[in-house]
């Protein structure tokens, strides 16, 4: 009888594209992957340390796993491994702790699934993690993470990532390309190219992103999207490139982070939110109908009412798509814990309830521009008796499920806004 193998993952798309390669070695060696929720014999934990929730969520991860199964091997990889080893050790079930170099070599530390005496940890020094080994998921989702690039070089005050991944580095444009064949060759329609820093791609092999989606723009695949890509590396040439591109979706995801200039510069942010509106009206000029989004954090050190309100105004004043609003959560090791005048826990959630409101107020704006349109749908999920997938510029779309949609990229003429905030589609 095969072993069974269990997967959970934190945080954002870079971690789903590796739990997905780990997954894949793990059935290639004969496991048998099942959902996180039933019996294993291995659980592995890939996870997040963005937050204080993040790292509550890998503590409650392993307690499941434990209670679940109390005999299962737990290994933990991620971030937070990187982080707090010694933490994560200490937690009841644990049995192996993986550092940013170690992860995809799980297999040379188990001989076999036995629960482990004393837990184990694997991890050097950040400095010393020099490895990337491209990545992408499968299975998953009708759509397909695609890591071009790992790490970052940016000192962001507020930000562990680079603590946790280490410096920017890539792949060869050659090797990437490789990969990218690899998960079209499974059937992936669309591929979303992801990194900590995707637009940093080249940093370790003296090339250039834009060199990167021209070759990708030449192979046989139906979409790509490029997620979150900071606005300083966000050029012309890049835009003016994806638009006249097929394959390239009229989408962009551009991290803001705060609406007051004051606040970017203690942030240690490399742009002022002039260069960050130019970008947007630059995107808008090219194509009015594109969608973008925008991450911002609210209650960063030193953010007064009137700062805030610089952010919400400059916000209103965009013309973006919608937002990811997180609250900022205080990180050791990084320069905002020395920031004086912190923001009340209270205040912090009014000011994100407020953003949370405009972001409604931008994404049914922008989704009432588009109906009576047609667009390329692609469908990837369900519910009960329902379907759903997104166009080109990223609108979510429902329809009568119909198996014969799934992976299917179809033409869907949207109707109305449903009482869910998506559109309800009539296929063409």
């Amino acid at each position: 009888m095969s072993k069974k193998v269990a997967f959970q993952t934190l945080g954002c798309k870079l971690n789903f594209s590796e739990t997905s390669t780990v997954s894949r070695l793990f059935i290639n060696e004969g496991f048998e992957k099942v959902e996180f929720n039933e019996i294993a014999d291995i659980y592995i934990i890939n996870t997040c340390s963005v937050t204080q929730q993040a790292e509550s969520k890998c503590r409650n991860a392993i307690s499941r796993a434990h209670r679940l199964s109390p005999n299962a091997f737990i290994a933990v990889i991620g971030c937070y491994a990187q982080l707090k080893p010694k933490e994560i050790v200490k937690l009841k079930g644990v049995d192996i702790v993986l550092g940013a170099n170690e992860k995809f070599k799980l297999f040379s530390y188990i001989d076999n699934l036995n629960k482990k005496i004393v837990p184990e940890i694997h991890s050097c020094e950040i400095d010393d993690v020099n490895v990337f080994l491209p990545a992408f998921s499968l299975n998953d989702r009708t759509r397909s993470f695609l890591k071009v690039q790992d790490g970052c070089d940016y000192e962001c005050a507020y930000c562990t990532i680079p603590k946790a991944r280490g410096k920017s580095r890539n792949e060869t444009i050659n090797k990437t390309i490789e990969v990218a064949k690899q998960a079209i060759n499974n059937g992936i329609k669309e591929i979303i190219l992801t990194g900590v820093n995707t637009g940093d791609f080249g940093r370790s092999t003296g090339e250039k992103f834009i060199n990167l989606i021209k070759e990708l723009d030449k192979l046989e695949i139906s979409r790509y999207r490029i997620s979150s890509i900071e606005p300083n590396l966000l050029s012309t040439e890049i835009l003016q490139f994806c638009n006249n591109s097929k394959a390239f979706l009229p989408h962009y995801h551009i991290p803001l982070q705060s609406g007051s200039d004051t606040l970017l510069k203690a942030m240690q942010r490399r742009y002022n939110t002039k260069l960050y509106s130019d970008r947007v009206n630059e995107i808008k000029k090219l194509n009015p109908n594109i969608a973008i989004g925008v991450d911002v954090i609210v209650g960063f050190p030193g953010e007064t009412d009137e700062l805030f309100e610089e952010t919400y105004n400059f916000i209103n004043n965009l013309d973006i798509s919608y937002l990811h609003v997180f609250s900022y959560s205080e990180r050791p090791g990084t320069k905002s814990i020395t920031i004086k005048n912190k923001v009340l826990h209270k205040k912090i959630q009014q000011r994100s309830k407020k953003l949370h409101i405009l972001s409604e107020k931008k994404k049914r704006y922008f989704y009432e521009q588009n109906l009576g349109k047609t667009f390329n749908v692609l469908f990837e999920s369900s519910s009960k008796n329902k379907m759903f997938g997104f166009t080109d510029n990223y609108i979510k779309v429902e329809h009568k499920y119909d198996s014969n949609l799934i992976n299917k990229i179809v033409k869907i003429k949207l109707n109305k806004i449903n009482e869910n905030g998506d559109i309800d589609g009539v296929l063409i």
